[in-house]
C-alpha cells in the first residue's frame, strides 16, 4: 500500500527526456550566433591600401628624375658650353673638347693643362656610364626584387656616378674657370650650371635607392 504508482515515475522520465532536447538546441542557436559575430582571422590585419599608390608614385618621380639626370649628363658633356666669353668676333664658348665661335675647333690647351683636362673628360664620360648602368639596374630590380628590400646595387652605382662628377667638376673648376682663349669678360655657361644640377640630383637619387624600400 506504500508503493510508489509505477505511473507516477513513467511520467517524470518523460519530462526528463522532453526537456533534454530543448536544452540542447538552445545552446546550438548559442554557439551558431556567437560563431556569426566572432571577427573573422583572415580579415583581422587587412595591409594599407593608401600606402601602395604612393609608393609607385615616388618610384615614378625617382625614375623621371633619373632620366632627366642622364639627359643633362649627356648634354654638359657633349656640348661646348662650359665657358662663354666675349670677342671682336662676337660670343666666344669653349668645352671639354672644341672652342666655338661661328665654327669650331680643337681646343687650345696648355701642356700644364692637359692631363686635368683629360681627367675631367675621362671622369664625366664614367659619370654618364654609372647613371646608365644605375638606371638600368632600377629596372631590373623593380621587376626582380623580393618586397621588403632595398635598392642597395643601384644606389651604389649611383653614387660612384656623384662622386665621378664632383671629382670631374671640381678639377674643371680649379683649372679652366676664367680661361676663355681670345675673349673677354667669361662666365660659366649652361654646361657648367647641368654639370652641378646632375651633382646634386646624382646624390639625392642614390640616398633615396638606398633608403627605399619594394612594396
Amino acid at each position: 500500500s506504500g508503493k510508489t504508482p509505477p505511473s507516477h515515475s513513467t511520467g517524470g522520465n518523460l519530462n526528463q527526456h522532453q526537456v533534454t532536447p530543448l536544452h540542447s538546441s538552445s545552446v546550438l542557436q548559442d554557439i551558431g550566433t556567437a560563431a556569426r559575430h566572432a571577427p573573422s582571422s583572415r580579415g583581422a590585419a587587412p595591409a594599407p591600401a593608401h600606402t601602395r599608390p604612393k609608393m609607385l608614385v615616388l618610384l615614378a618621380g625617382i625614375f623621371v628624375v633619373h632620366i632627366a639626370t642622364v639627359i643633362m649628363l649627356f648634354v654638359s658633356t657633349i656640348a661646348n658650353v662650359w665657358m662663354v666669353g666675349s670677342s671682336n668676333f662676337g660670343t666666344i664658348s669653349t668645352g671639354l673638347w672644341l672652342l666655338c665661335n661661328k665654327t669650331c675647333s680643337q681646343l687650345p690647351v696648355s701642356s700644364q693643362d692637359e692631363a686635368s683636362l683629360k681627367a675631367v673628360q675621362a671622369f664625366m664620360i664614367l659619370s654618364i656610364i654609372f647613371s646608365v648602368v644605375a638606371l638600368v639596374l632600377f629596372i631590373i630590380q623593380l621587376f626582380t626584387l623580393e618586397k621588403g628590400k632595398r635598392f642597395y646595387m643601384t644606389g651604389a652605382v649611383m653614387l660612384v656616378c656623384w662622386m665621378c662628377i664632383l671629382i670631374a667638376v671640381s678639377i674643371y673648376t680649379a683649372r679652366f674657370t676664367g680661361a676663355v682663349a681670345y675673349s673677354t669678360n667669361p662666365h660659366h655657361g649652361y654646361c657648367f650650371i647641368l654639370a652641378w644640377i646632375c651633382f646634386c640630383f646624382s646624390f639625392i637619387i642614390g640616398i633615396l635607392y638606398l633608403v627605399l624600400r619594394k612594396k
